[in-house]
């Protein structure tokens, strides 16, 4: 049995502003990027093909470029000007466009990343972590899908797990191989990536979907081995969502990461794979980075301000996960821990809305709010709802919304057309509020 928070209701009806995308003018359809990895130098070069079409009279493209350095641009055939500033790339257009043309722009760059591509020279490994526009320019914001054709140029004997589909390898006149995926579903840029890395290579058929694992450290029957319920958590988030996986999934482990999910792709840390062979219950990671593939990958929050229904989400879906596997205890250990941490919060002032005003700087406590607060949020709401209503609100909300971009909003009249009557008590509280 686990303590309620009884820390003052907050007054219902509360006003609830909606943040809304930032208009951009263009809408992008589709990346094709090359790069030259370096990983001993620790360096890329690179090139990206921009196919966008203008959503408003367009006579300037601006995209996110982090701290690359953009060497030329061009707009059909044409050498067009540019400037970098703050993170950001403007480039002028040949012509100007109108609503709903469509056109591109390449564009050719170097770098030398400080965070966003992973450079590990001593194990000839280099890896994405999160932040796209550190290695190919590309619109940052949620709420921007696009198609992405991505060909990595590495030496021989290399192994690459990336988004997408894999397709044909080809041998460079120098005798390194451009290994080429295409990814053919929209999906926001930062759930874009790739690891690459003379790994150790396993796989694994699961009804409709090939299951891969890959690894430096480790052998195959290791692999196997810690990522053996991969495909029995596919199957009950499918069963959740009301959604069918799609494709093959990938799980390779790295140097060093919290972990990330990315497009049919996740990431771990070689230690926390190590955690997992010594302790086969260690698997909430491993469920966390597959849950994010219905809620957060396939319906992807709007804006950074509504984040909560990625994490929180992706938060409570590993718990519900553990309760199926490993018993109600499991499930009970994680939401004292949200709760737990709820209380902290308030003791220190640090609490806050799950909807928030801006998401410029967010705090570690911020975090926490949204990771596991919503969490927590979510178990109250399935134990206001009960399971039925619960789980059929939360499939309604995942089939009505894949492939979308969603606010908060939209999770609540899910909820609301499933329960059969109004929660804007409840959300008031709990989502636009600080709790009961």
């Amino acid at each position: 049995m686990h303590r309620r928070i009884t820390l003052g209701l907050l007054a219902s009806s509360m006003a609830v502003s909606v943040v809304a995308a930032e208009p951009r003018g263009s809408d992008v359809q589709h990346y094709a990027t090359t790069l030259d990895l370096d990983i001993a130098a620790e360096r890329l070069r690179g090139e990206t093909l921009v196919r966008f079409n203008a959503t408003a009279p367009l006579q300037q493209l601006v995209l996110d470029s982090g701290e690359l350095t953009v060497d030329s641009a061009t707009h059909n055939g044409r050498q067009v000007s540019f400037q970098q500033a703050d993170g950001k790339l403007t480039v002028s257009l040949a012509t100007p466009l109108t609503t709903g043309e469509e056109t591109s722009v390449h564009l050719r760059y170097h770098g030398k990343p400080r965070f966003g591509l992973e450079f590990a020279p001593a194990r000839n490994e280099v890896y994405t972590v999160f932040s796209t526009d550190q290695w190919m320019p590309s619109i940052n914001a949620p709420d921007e899908r696009a198609t992405l054709m991505l060909a990595l140029r590495l030496p021989a004997q290399m192994q690459t797990a990336a988004v997408g589909e894999p397709l044909p390898s080809r041998q460079l006149d120098d005798g390194r191989i451009e290994h080429r995926w295409q990814l053919r579903t929209p999906m926001p840029g930062y759930v874009y990536g790739f690891a690459a890395a003379p790994y150790r290579h396993a796989q694994h058929v699961h009804g409709n979907t090939t299951l891969h694992y890959y690894a430096l450290d480790r052998s195959e029957a290791e692999l196997r081995q810690l990522f053996a319920t991969t495909g029995d958590m596919l199957d009950f988030f499918a069963d959740r969502a009301g959604l069918a996986y799609q494709g093959d999934y990938r799980q390779a482990l790295v140097k060093r990461t919290i972990g990330q999910e990315m497009a049919g792709l996740s990431l771990m840390s070689e230690a926390y794979g190590q955690q997992v062979l010594a302790d086969a219950t260690q698997t909430g990671l491993i469920a966390h980075e597959a849950a994010h593939q219905w809620w957060g990958n396939r319906i992807t929050c709007r804006s950074w301000e509504h984040f909560w229904l990625n994490e929180g989400f992706a938060n409570f879906m590993t718990a519900a996960w553990l309760q199926q596997s490993q018993g109600e205890a499991a499930y009970q250990a994680m939401v004292q821990g949200w709760e737990q941490r709820v209380l902290a919060l308030r003791q220190k002032g640090a609490d806050r809305p799950l909807v928030y005003p801006d998401w410029n700087k967010p705090t570690a406590d911020d975090r926490a709010v949204v990771y596991k607060k919503g969490a927590y949020v979510l178990h109250r709401l399935r134990m206001e709802l009960g399971d039925e209503l619960f789980w059929r609100g939360v499939r309604e909300y995942t089939q009505a919304n894949d492939g979308r971009s969603v606010v908060t909003a939209d999770f609540q009249q899910a909820m609301e057309r499933a329960a059969g009557r109004s929660l804007q008590g409840f959300f008031d509280a709990w989502v636009y509020g600080v709790g009961g």
